[in-house]
C-alpha cells in the first residue's frame, strides 16, 4: 500500500527501467479522480486491448466508459504511450480475496471471488495492444516493455512481482491479458533480482538509536519513506533531527501495519523497520 507516484516520478521511473516512453499532451492531469479516490495504490493491473489502433480509445474512452482507460498503452513496438495519470477506467470492481492477496504480496487465489472492491482506486492500469484471440502474437519487444513497466513501478514502491496481476485474475468477467501471468511475474521478479536497488536498504540501528534530539541523516530518509507511505505527520520537514513529528509519523506507520496500543508508540522495531525499507542516506 503506497501513495501514488506523481506524473513526473512515474515517467522518470519508467525511463529509469529502460522503457521507451511517449508522453501525450495533457496526460499528466487526465484522470477520473473526480469520480472516486485514487490511492492508496497496491499494484499494477495488465490488460489487452482486444483491438488494434487503440490509442485514441485508451485516451478518450467512449460515451459509456469515459477515458482515460489506462495510464499507458503498450504498443507492439514496445513504446509506452502515456495517456493518463491517476484514477483511470480500467479495472472496475473485483475480488476482495485477490485484493487482500496483492496487499500482502502473496499469490492470488486461483479463482476470483465476487466483485466487491474498486480496482480503479488501487491499481495502475496498462493496456497492451493485442486482439486477445490467441492468434495475435505478442512481439518480444512488447513483452519486454510489459516486464519493464511492471518492474519499474514495483521498484519505485518496493513491491515484488506479486503486486502485478492480470484483469482475468481480478474478476471472473474478464479474460485479459492473453498470456501467462505467472510467466510474466517470473520475468518481473528475475528483473528485480538482477538489477540491484540503487540505494540498499539501511540496516536497523536498534530502538535505542531513536533518541529525541539526536541528529542523523538517516532520520531524513526515514521521514521521506513515511511520507511516501502516507504516514507523514510533518508540518515542516522531515529533517535530520529525531523529534515529535517523527515519532507521530512512525506511530502512524505502526498502526498501518496493524499495531495498536503501546505497540504503536512511534519507536522503530526491527519488524516495522524491515517493512518500511529505508534507503541508505
Amino acid at each position: 500500500m503506497a501513495t501514488p507516484l506523481s506524473a513526473y516520478a512515474l515517467a522518470r521511473a519508467l525511463r529509469g527501467e529502460g522503457v521507451r516512453v511517449r508522453e501525450h499532451p495533457g496526460w499528466q492531469t487526465r484522470n477520473r479522480n473526480h469520480k472516486g479516490p485514487w490511492g492508496p495504490v497496491n499494484g499494477v493491473m495488465l490488460h489487452h486491448t482486444a483491438g488494434r489502433d487503440s490509442l485514441t480509445l485508451c485516451r478518450d474512452g467512449t460515451a459509456a466508459l469515459p477515458g482515460p482507460l489506462c495510464v499507458g498503452l503498450i504498443a507492439k513496438d514496445g513504446t509506452v504511450h502515456l495517456v493518463g495519470c491517476g484514477r483511470t477506467n480500467h479495472a472496475g470492481s473485483g475480488s476482495s480475496a485477490v485484493y487482500d492477496a496483492v496487499r500482502a504480496e502473496r499469490p492470488a487465489p486461483s479463482s476470483p471471488g465476487p466483485d466487491a472492491v474498486d480496482g480503479n482506486a488501487h491499481f495502475y492500469g496498462f493496456e497492451i495492444e493485442n486482439l486477445g484471440t490467441g492468434k495475435d502474437p505478442y512481439p518480444a519487444v512488447q513483452l519486454a516493455a510489459v516486464e519493464k513497466v511492471s518492474a519499474a513501478l514495483c521498484r519505485a514502491h518496493g513491491w515484488s512481482a506479486a503486486s502485478v496481476i492480470g484483469h482475468k485474475e481480478w474478476t471472473r468477467r474478464k479474460i485479459d491479458p492473453s498470456f501467462s501471468m505467472p510467466g510474466m511475474r517470473g520475468r518481473i521478479d528475475a528483473r528485480l533480482g538482477l538489477r540491484p536497488v540503487p540505494q540498499p536498504y539501511a540496516a536497523f540501528p536498534g530502538a535505542a538509536f531513536f533518541v529525541p534530539g539526536r541528529r542523523s541523516e538517516l532520520f531524513t530518509a526515514v521521514g521521506r519513506r513515511l511520507v511516501a507511505e502516507g504516514c507523514g505527520r510533518y508540518r515542516v520537514g522531515p529533517g535530520p533531527v529525531w523529534g515529535e513529528a517523527d515519532v507521530a509519523s512512525y506511530a502512524a506507520w505502526q498502526r498501518k501495519l496493524g499495531y495498536t496500543g503501546p505497540a504503536a508508540d512511534g519507536v522503530p522495531g526491527r519488524t516495522s523497520w524491515d517493512r518500511l525499507r529505508v534507503p541508505n542516506p
